[in-house]
């Protein structure tokens, strides 16, 4: 019993050093201009070549640890992911920093699949909450813990290394990790025939590699011809990728995105649904602390601090979230939507009111307000999401769900970047940076009004009922049969 919850430790901080390097970053991107002269074009690549890597790489992640062992992927990601971090802290170029954060995210894909798969192992199913509650509990710490681990690493320029420390951190943590896991976590795989569909990881790769990149290099470059032809062909390739994912599935049910999934109108809104949020958080926090930093001069522990009412209110928020949820169903997640777009509404409205004159407290109210809305969303949206979702496919389905979400931030920081350095060009001063703030926050809010539109077609409070009492049904039928087989063994 003490080894299994020592491995779910070790499971709980490998999470949290993932989810700390997605918003870790964001307050060490101006030290980071102007240690490395990094251009606006890296700056993005930064933050998303993060997500895409990982996003792209998810859904593969899982089912290398299916086939090969999911101890020995968590392992491999673990240690790429500690190897990758202390590249990003020696970088001496803006190129060398982006190719190693896409590295990271990379391995962060092959480590953070095998934690939901370890714990299902590990744990009986009526054993499990604790451990997926401890999990959501680490993601809600992140959200806080992150721009202040940063903006103190940062401002109080820890061991000396600056901006580096943020990345430097994770090595420590990566190798008493590795060395921990390695002695209390057991292998698994899946007891079924899991194939990988390489084939479909090349196409979906490609399709998202080239629209992120004529989208965040296409402005610095001026548009040529050969960003056209790159984002054009992004919808061509993903086309055929829907085609073979049809063919694969219909021969052998070994697509990497099964088509199945999206007959359900519920499951396809929730999809929708997951990716416009997650396309409006990312970039909302990008141009807002490039804001702060860089126009208004806000130090990194400063800029951390202003974003911390917003992760503060995430958190009361996902309390409530959890006791109305059930209740409430898809007209919280919409309440949720509406309630961000009100507070990234009202921040426009204070930025461009107080201009030059704007401190931290200003935002107090509204950033609180944003910070509610994200987790009356984003709690309950899987549930909702997979309500009409056949328990034979919720892994996979989940999976997909995850992927979408993330490959929307992605999309949604370079989509904010064409807009907001658009407007920057090479003009640094405060009066730009308000201009271009204010105009770029109408992506994350149309983004977030399409989320709160497609949230209208998920399903309701009852079809999600049921499908919890089917699941538990199903959860506590396999139980009685892990039960019998680990007996007869």
């Amino acid at each position: 019993m003490r080894l299994r919850w020592l491995a779910v430790v070790v499971l709980l901080f490998a999470s949290f050093m993932d989810l700390l390097d997605t918003t870790i970053v964001n307050v060490a991107l101006p030290s980071i201009e102007k240690d490395l002269g990094a251009t606006p074009a890296q700056l993005e690549w930064i933050v998303s070549g993060y997500v895409l890597t990982f996003a792209v790489l998810l859904t593969t992640g899982g089912r290398l640890g299916d086939i090969f062992g999911r101890k020995r992927l968590f392992l491999i990601g673990v240690a790429g992911f500690t190897l990758a971090s202390a590249s990003c802290a020696v970088a001496t170029s803006g190129d060398m920093l982006v190719v190693s954060r896409l590295v990271q995210g990379a391995f962060g894909a092959i480590m953070i699949p095998q934690v939901l798969s370890i714990i299902q192992v590990l744990f009986a199913p009526k054993e499990r909450a604790g451990a997926f509650g401890a999990l959501g509990a680490i993601s809600g710490l992140a959200a806080v813990a992150g721009p202040l681990i940063g903006g103190l690493l940062i401002s109080q320029n820890a061991f000396e290394l600056g901006w580096r420390s943020v990345f430097m951190i994770n090595v420590p943590v990566g190798i008493v990790l590795f060395i921990t896991a390695s002695l209390c976590i057991p292998e698994s795989r899946a007891t079924r025939r899991v194939r990988l569909d390489v084939l479909g990881v090349v196409l979906i790769s490609a399709a998202l590699f080239l629209l992120v990149y004529g989208l965040i290099e296409g402005r610095a470059l001026e548009w040529p011809v050969g960003i056209w032809i790159m984002i054009g062909a992004s919808p061509l390739l993903l086309a055929v990728f829907i085609w073979y994912q049809n063919w694969l599935d219909k021969k052998s049910g070994s697509a990497l995105v099964p088509p199945s999934l999206f007959h359900s109108r519920g499951y396809s809104a929730g999809v929708l649904t997951s990716f416009s949020f997650s396309a409006s958080i990312g970039g909302f926090f990008l141009i807002l602390v490039l804001y702060l930093q860089i126009g208004l001069g806000f130090s990194a522990i400063e800029a951390g601090l202003t974003t911390l009412p917003f992760s503060l209110a995430a958190l009361v928020g996902s309390g409530v979230a959890v006791r109305l949820g059930p209740r409430l169903g898809k007209g919280l997640i919409f309440l949720g939507a509406i309630a961000q777009i009100g507070g990234y509404l009202w921040i426009q409205n204070i930025i461009g009111a107080q201009a030059n004159a704007l401190v931290g407290t200003d935002l107090i109210p509204a950033m609180a307000l944003a910070g509610l809305g994200l987790t009356l969303l984003v709690v309950p949206l899987t549930d909702v999401a997979l309500a009409q979702t056949s328990i034979a496919n919720a892994g996979a389905a989940s999976g997909v769900l995850g992927t979408f979400q993330q490959v929307g931030g992605a999309i949604g920081i370079a989509v904010i970047g064409v807009v907001f350095f658009g407007i920057v060009g090479v003009t640094f001063t405060p009066t730009v940076l308000r201009d271009a703030f204010l105009a770029s926050i109408w992506v994350p809010i149309f983004a977030l009004a399409l989320a709160a539109l497609s949230s209208t077609l998920l399903p309701s409070v009852t079809q999600v009922a049921s499908h919890k009492a089917d699941a538990e049904r199903s959860l506590e039928t396999q139980g009685i049969h892990l039960k019998q087989d680990l007996s007869t063994s």
